[in-house]
């Protein structure tokens, strides 16, 4: 199996996406990573907030050959954390000694774990992962959408969940 890290972000560690996520992470065995607990500040022009946690963070997940991303659907897009996350790779583009590391991300396998209240994730949430993974060189690899309108109900979900984590497993 590859190595896989896990990058969760949302208002509820344990709500419905974080108990998705712990499913998936618990039966494949590998590492969630809760963006909300990490000192990560927003995309700056300036580069004046590299003291906080995101370039250790960073240097930890490109360790890894293949990167979940998961986030409930928060109006039509990713939770406030996942974006900040998302906007300071920026940082990885933009500065001289960080553009090696950047180039890491080529070639890595990305998937997204995502709830909401509706059967298919929103267009516009799953295209701008996508569109993150090309810009960076990354591997679009599959999703994982769980309906969680009338709550949290993992026999609702149980064959997709197999199938995700057959691909997350490599064996597809």
């Amino acid at each position: 199996m590859h190595s896989t890290i896990t990058l969760f972000a949302s208002s509820r560690r344990h709500g419905h996406t974080g108990q998705l996520v712990d499913w998936v992470a618990n039966d494949l065995k590998i590492e969630v990573v809760d963006l909300s607990e990490m000192n990560i500040s927003a995309y700056d022009y300036e580069h004046r907030n590299r003291g906080d946690d995101f370039e250790p963070l960073i240097e930890r997940v490109l360790d890894f050959d293949q990167i979940i991303f998961a986030s409930p659907v928060y109006w039509y897009a990713a939770s406030p954390a996942m974006k900040v996350f998302l906007d300071r790779i920026s940082d990885l583009l933009d500065l001289p000694e960080l553009l090696e590391k950047g180039r890491r991300l080529r070639g890595k396998r990305a998937f997204v774990i995502c709830t909401s209240i509706y059967d298919q994730v929103a267009p516009s949430f799953i295209d701008a992962f996508q569109e993150t993974f090309r810009y960076l060189g990354m591997h679009y690899s599959g999703c994982l959408h769980a309906n969680c309108q009338d709550g949290y109900k993992p026999s609702n979900y149980e064959s997709d969940a197999n199938a995700f984590m057959s691909l997350v497993a490599g064996n597809y």
